[in-house]
């Protein structure tokens, strides 16, 4: 069997959690889409850990961007969005 960086030593964790979120856990083992409560938590923070480190990529290119051409204003992000609306695809309807 390959090795899974999931198969490493785990670490105790106390943390507390809203009860909506934990319930939440609770109904994703019951159904069998997570194999436990910690797995589920487990996978909730490495999706946030990928998520923030994503945003620490684009921080550092939008720092260098605005850097070399100077800091982007309100009116280019203004057209910018009008330019990627006009050219958005429709693929259902408003009333679907």
């Amino acid at each position: 069997m390959a090795y899974d960086v999931r198969m490493q030593e785990k670490v105790r964790l106390t943390a507390s959690v809203d009860p909506e979120l934990l319930a939440a856990a609770r109904e994703a083992v019951a159904a069998g889409r997570a194999a436990s409560v910690s797995a589920w938590v487990n996978e909730a923070m490495r999706r946030q850990a990928e998520i923030e480190s994503k945003l620490a990529v684009w921080e550092r290119f939008f720092a260098a961007y605005e850097a070399e051409h100077g800091v982007i204003t309100e009116e280019e992000m203004r057209d910018a969005r009008r330019s990627m609306r006009a050219r958005a695809i429709v693929v259902r309807g408003p009333d679907s």
